[in-house]
């Protein structure tokens, strides 16, 4: 039997994620040979949407975009690295994703802003790269206001400081970001922390103190999947896996918090929110393993659902 056909248009968006021009018609290509070849119905509206997909992808990698600094967002949710110049946001960006950056150790190596996709407990998330923000950024200084633009479209930010840096410096960013009216849940990362002494992270902990502070480095894989936790937490988002047949899928959806079983069914497909009956839930939100449930009913952070018809 063929894969019910809003699982599969699931499963082709989540397989699109982060592919761009021949990558992603390449991978769209591969789903249409993997569709059911009816000529109506619902397969059918998926194969003429998956065409359209090749369409765009072509008009996309044709336009040149030199005067957009714009950031195509992608993933669950978009997280901003933001600090001075030269403070290793290249390097960690690189070290998080699979992504490759020129980086030096000089100033405004990067001069527009780079995303990255990076994957948290099956969910992915972008990052982007802010350049260097500098004195006056908010009065366009540096190209300052196309980027506080870019950040201003972020979920959240993560503030990046050398563990040998000078305070003063993201002081200042911080500044720069204030008065562009941009407040969002943040943190700060202090980089290159094997390069340090520890007192010196506890410097720049005493001199922020109404940001978490995590120290990371990019040779260290803990402090890494550390990093990745604490961007997950800026998001607010929740973890649900799917599950259908007796099957669950091994990657999650990302929902926003207080979603229900409707929520779940519409990121299945929109139409299925007209005509399903409820589900079974596993996991915190469930009473009992398997409880059914109702279509008000809240999913909670870690729960299995399964959509009744």
């Amino acid at each position: 039997m063929p894969m019910p056909h809003r699982t599969f248009a699931q499963v082709a968006k989540r397989r699109l994620i982060g592919k761009e021009g021949r990558d992603r018609i390449r991978e769209v290509r591969a789903l249409l040979a993997e569709l059911p070849d009816y000529r109506n119905g619902p397969y059918a509206d998926l194969r003429k949407s998956l065409l359209a997909e090749i369409d765009a992808a072509r008009v996309r990698a044709s336009a040149v975009h030199r005067d957009s600094i714009a950031v195509r967002r992608e993933g669950a949710a978009q997280v901003a690295l933001v600090g001075p110049p030269n403070v290793g946001k290249s390097s960690l960006l690189q070290a998080l994703s699979e992504i490759q950056i020129k980086t030096g150790d000089y100033p405004f190596t990067t001069l527009r802003p780079i995303p990255a996709l990076t994957r948290i407990g099956g969910v992915v998330l972008q990052l982007v790269e802010i350049p260097g923000l500098i004195e006056g950024a908010s009065e366009d200084r540096g190209g300052g206001r196309a980027l506080l633009g870019v950040l201003r479209s972020a979920d959240a930010i993560v503030y990046c400081l050398r563990a040998s840096g000078d305070p003063e410096d993201l002081r200042g960013v911080r500044a720069e970001v204030e008065l562009a009216g941009i407040d969002k849940p943040a943190f700060l990362a202090v980089t290159r922390a094997d390069e340090a002494e520890p007192a010196a992270v506890e410097r720049v902990r005493a001199a922020f103190p109404d940001l978490d502070v995590l120290a990371v480095s990019i040779l260290d894989d803990a402090s890494l999947d550390a990093f990745r936790e604490a961007a997950w937490g800026l998001t607010g988002l929740i973890r649900v896996h799917l599950r259908s047949n007796g099957v669950t899928e091994a990657e999650p959806i990302a929902l926003r918090p207080g979603s229900t079983v409707t929520g779940v069914a519409d990121s299945i497909h929109h139409d299925l929110v007209a005509t399903f009956a409820g589900a079974r839930v596993w996991g915190p939100s469930a009473r009992f393993e398997g409880q059914r449930v109702g279509r008000d009913h809240a999913v909670a952070d870690g729960d299995t659902v399964e959509i009744l018809p």
